[in-house]
């Protein structure tokens, strides 16, 4: 065990010092894109200004024969392309495949001033983020990156799930978690082909009608999600690190897309995985505050004074709790408008 002393030292000669604080500026979407696509590539520059986070992905979904031209295309990225006030993520290949070491390497010798965040897939414990953590430290040092690289991990395993507090404080690297919910689901053996979202099987029935056991009974389909997302906001909360709902698989289906990360962004979610360009606006929707909302946060906050004691607002009660759950949105709101005029605008600031 390293001595609490020696958690914000550089862990290589020449590397960066660590951060003490996780930057907390718009995450509202991770808008994947694939690098070893040459089209896609091309529409990085349009697409980059209108998305919080945009990320090379190297991992599932690039077949084996495309995995060295997809880290080329994100390192051509990164040494083109004006990313302006979006951050450039890259989703590595898993630590267990013959690809990570190369994915690291290759990338942070390139581009590694460019990368603001590091995704790594099938996080299962916190060893796999001290190897990354002492890995990059030197790899920062050899080419001279003055600001450290984050870790961003994602869970989609039962074991990952079960030490998910350990791995949000494995290092100060951490940035944030992403839930992977095809890959738990599959691990978990749960029964369910759907990449995120509900099931129509998992559900409660109304009780039998006492005077027709033929009628019908209503159901109401029921959250797959909703434990595991909340357990991962507790452990982010804790170790102030940002938690992110991962995919929502159907890209037609934008009505469930936004229930999905509505129910992700009411339980204490960042953002959401953009798989296709119809789901930048829904995670734009969904993750910044209502204008509504908003009126009646800073109306609280204004009625409340200095924050202390109680009063009756429109018939309800307004206490201490009341005041910082309308910060919360008020903030939010505010560091979202410094990058959205429009935006800005709807809130009144």
């Amino acid at each position: 065990m390293r001595s609490s002393k020696d958690f914000f030292k550089p862990l290589a000669v020449g590397a960066p010092e660590p951060v003490r604080e996780i930057p907390m500026g718009p995450s509202r979407m991770i808008h994947f894109f694939p690098p070893s696509n040459t089209k896609m590539v091309s529409k990085v520059p349009v697409i980059a200004p209108s998305v919080d986070i945009l990320l090379g992905n190297l991992e599932d979904g690039v077949p084996a024969t495309d995995k060295e031209a997809a880290r080329a295309g994100l390192i051509e990225v990164g040494k083109t392309v004006d990313m302006g006030q979006t951050q450039l993520w890259t989703r590595v290949n898993s630590l267990d495949s013959p690809w990570a070491l190369d994915d690291l390497t290759e990338i942070v010798l390139a581009i590694g001033d460019k990368i603001d965040v590091i995704m790594i897939p099938k996080v299962e414990g916190p060893e796999d983020i001290h190897y990354v953590d002492r890995l990059l430290a030197q790899l920062e040092a050899k080419a001279e990156v003055t600001r450290p690289i984050l870790i961003h991990a994602i869970l989609e395993t039962a074991r990952g799930m079960a030490n998910v507090e350990a791995i949000c404080g494995a290092s100060p690297r951490m940035q944030g978690l992403s839930l992977g919910p095809a890959d738990l689901a599959a691990n978990r053996r749960m029964k369910t082909t759907r990449v995120g979202g509900g099931h129509p099987g998992y559900l409660v029935r109304d009780d039998p009608d006492a005077d027709n056991a033929d009628a019908t009974r209503g159901t109401y389909q029921q959250d797959l999600w909703h434990y595991t997302i909340a357990r991962m906001v507790d452990a982010c909360v804790m170790h102030g690190i940002l938690p992110f709902y991962g995919p929502f698989g159907d890209i037609r289906d934008t009505v469930a897309c936004e229930d999905q990360f509505r129910n992700a962004y009411l339980l204490g979610c960042v953002g959401a995985w953009s798989l296709h360009p119809v789901q930048i606006d829904i995670a734009k929707k969904v993750f910044s505050p209502a204008p509504a909302d908003v009126a009646q946060a800073q109306r609280v906050i204004e009625a409340m004074g200095d924050g202390t004691g109680a009063i009756m607002l429109d018939g309800k009660m307004e206490d201490d709790a009341s005041v910082k759950q309308c910060r919360v949105v008020v903030e939010l709101a505010k560091s979202l408008s410094a990058r959205d005029p429009e935006l800005a605008a709807s809130y009144g600031f």
